[in-house]
């Protein structure tokens, strides 16, 4: 992105970029991530969004769980645990209907109980077990809800539906590539830890690249997609420093702090694309 303000998107997309930045250091414990809440587009990719809010709260939860048990910003972590298990209730709830669907109930019914299995965990005190197994059930729930996303979304009468499931996707790995960096600095430095962070972190720029070049983007999208790259600039670079400072606790709080403005800001791109599907399916007709 140009350094000087060129135009008045840049100039827009730089000012938010360093407001996103000063209420991150203004509060800098854990940010509240809204959910893609949006009057504009229709239910069919609301659903995709809640769908796939589903597959980034699985890991943005194990990450938060995990910030609790290393004592990183401990009582804001459980504060936005609390938000977000009422957060996937309400989504759970919206997709209810998808149980009664023959092609996706299957998909549906595994999601709501592993969902309800981690819930429950989720509610212990935070120790070495319990983390580990709400690990577990966080990536089983990031398959099942990514694939019930991919099943909505194969309802979509347009490409946009197909962008608003990669916004999403993207969210859940740069919540994925977080949890995993405080696993490595909790401790795990295991080898299967080490490739799945260098997995993520290529898998996420790769999508986002896609992501912004993809000939459907509306104007608006495409000024979210850049604050995202900007975002994503800072993100990466914390979790670059982890072979540099071991167990820097900076970092650390960096890359915790980074990854919930960049949810903020890739929740924000799933919502303008619930909006650009509504204006397609429209021009569509």
């Amino acid at each position: 992105m140009p350094r000087f303000c060129l135009t008045g998107t840049t100039c827009r997309s730089i000012f938010l970029v360093f407001s996103l930045l000063t209420v991150a250091h203004a509060q800098p414990s854990v940010a509240s991530v809204p959910a893609v809440r949006t009057a504009d587009g229709s239910p069919l990719a609301q659903d995709i969004a809640a769908a796939g809010r589903l597959r980034m709260q699985s890991q943005r939860l194990a990450k938060l769980y995990q910030q609790a048990v290393m004592g990183l910003n401990a009582a804001p972590a459980q504060q936005q645990i609390a938000l977000a298990v009422s957060d996937a209730d309400s989504e759970f709830g919206r997709l209810a209907r998808y149980g009664k669907k023959s092609a996706i109930q299957r998909t549906w019914s595994r999601s709501d109980a592993l969902w309800q299995e981690l819930r429950a965990v989720l509610k212990k005190a935070p120790n070495a077990a319990s983390t580990e197994r709400v690990n577990q059930l966080a990536d089983e729930l990031m398959i099942h809800t990514g694939k019930l996303a991919m099943q909505i979304e194969a309802e979509a009468e347009t490409p946009v539906g197909r962008l608003l499931d990669q916004s999403s996707r993207l969210n859940m790995l740069a919540q994925r590539l977080a949890r995993l960096y405080l696993q490595a600095q909790g401790g795990d430095r295991s080898q299967g830890v080490l490739t799945d962070i260098e997995q993520a972190r290529r898998e996420f720029s790769t999508g986002l690249h896609e992501l912004d070049t993809a000939r459907e983007n509306s104007s608006v999208s495409r000024e979210n997609i850049a604050l995202a790259k900007n975002q994503w600039i800072f993100f990466d670079s914390a979790i670059s420093r982890m072979g540099n400072t071991g167990r820097d606790g900076k970092a650390t709080l960096d890359v915790a702090t980074s990854s919930e403005r960049i949810a903020q800001v890739l929740d924000a791109t799933s919502a303008q694309y619930v909006r650009d599907y509504a204006e397609a399916s429209r021009a569509a007709k």
